[in-house]
């Protein structure tokens, strides 16, 4: 469990919780997932005595819910907020192991995996709950870290833009979550339209379709979670709209709104370019199906023009194979040379009169 006092442009990492919340400043207390029931009394003490109220019990459920979905909730006192991050993918290989190879079709749709980070905000007071090793929170404690002094024995460090709340502090931590599925959406694109041409290809066979229908899956999952995470946030944003801090000035209080709004417009990105990827998807399956069409109507085309050239052929071999006694050039000493001729002449000329009007062409 981590310990952070914001002050006035000032912050501390402490061991244990503080008896009172600094003057114009706030706490976060970090806790992993693991061992928030080990340290529940600990926790609620503090929540007690500096957010105004202990956690209820149902809140403390969702907090230690590892599968809880996007959700926000709330009391007189506190806000709770949960919010699926992506998974690292880290934690993807140790969950999935080595059984999705990285060369194979839409290899990186099998490894979304998300994990769930729960907020619960108070006017003074931040506790925020993570799965093990999580990256969002050590990358905040880390870059806290990198310019600490110590100073007689009380670790300290003065920073510039420093979070002026326990929600600033939140939302810039959610919006580093959002802009990691930003950045998944380019692997995905990357990756969607590299089988999307290899499916329209002239000489492609035929495709993982295994492969597609778990991307398809894959894209709903995500569309679903980012819908779950924007009505979360659009809650607790209509929520501090409706009923603002009292302690909160204007100048902040429209500061917090607009980081919220943008974070807001964020997940609304994600959500429309996943269903771009989804609609991109099911174009490009329509695509091949239509060029498979046209490729068997091309070879159908081309058949029915070689038995259109070899029809007459048969004909008039039919003819001088029939069993009469007496057939025109049958006894003749050049009737086979003529009879030759013709056919090779009427293959010929119907082969010219198919191939001016590209019956025997192939298109591109």
């Amino acid at each position: 469990m981590h310990i952070v006092e914001f002050g006035a442009g000032t912050l501390r990492f402490l061991e244990q919780p503080p008896a009172r919340v600094p003057e114009g400043g706030f706490v976060w207390i970090y806790i992993e997932r693991e061992e928030l029931q080990e340290r529940l009394t600990e926790l609620q003490r503090a929540a007690n005595t500096l957010g105004g109220s202990a956690l209820l019990d149902l809140h403390v459920k969702d907090l230690g819910n590892r599968s809880h979905p996007s959700h926000y909730d709330y009391t007189s006192v506190y806000d709770l907020v949960i919010f699926r991050r992506l998974a690292t993918e880290q934690e993807v290989r140790v969950e999935l192991g080595e059984d999705v190879p990285a060369d194979r079709a839409l290899a990186s749709f099998g490894r979304i995996r998300t994990r769930a980070i729960g907020f619960a905000v108070f006017d003074r007071l931040l506790i925020t709950v993570h799965p093990s090793g999580c990256q969002s929170a050590r990358t905040f404690i880390q870059r806290y870290l990198g310019d600490v002094v110590q100073s007689e024995g009380v670790t300290a460090v003065a920073r510039t833009r420093l979070p002026a709340s326990p929600a600033d502090l939140m939302l810039r931590m959610v919006n580093m979550m959002v802009d990691s599925y930003l950045e998944l959406r380019k692997v995905l694109s990357a990756e969607l339209d590299d089988w999307q041409h290899a499916l329209l290809a002239a000489r492609a066979r035929g495709a993982d379709w295994a492969a597609l229908m778990s991307a398809r899956n894959a894209l709903h999952t995500l569309e679903d979670l980012c819908e779950e995470q924007n009505d979360a946030m659009q809650e607790w944003l209509d929520g501090q709209q409706e009923q603002p801090p009292p302690w909160m000035g204007q100048a902040e209080r429209d500061s917090l709104l607009a980081r919220a709004r943008d974070v807001v417009e964020h997940i609304e990105r994600v959500v429309h370019h996943v269903r771009r990827m989804e609609h991109g998807a099911e174009t490009a399956v329509q695509i091949h199906f239509s060029a498979l069409g046209n490729r068997t109507n091309e070879i159908m085309r081309t058949l029915t023009a070689l038995t259109a050239i070899f029809l007459p052929l048969n004909l008039i071999a039919g003819v001088f194979g029939m069993n009469f006694e007496f057939v025109p050039l049958i006894h003749a000493a050049t009737g086979f040379w003529w009879t030759l001729g013709s056919m090779v002449f009427i293959a010929v000329a119907l082969g010219v009169v198919f191939w001016r009007k590209r019956y025997l062409a192939r298109t591109r």
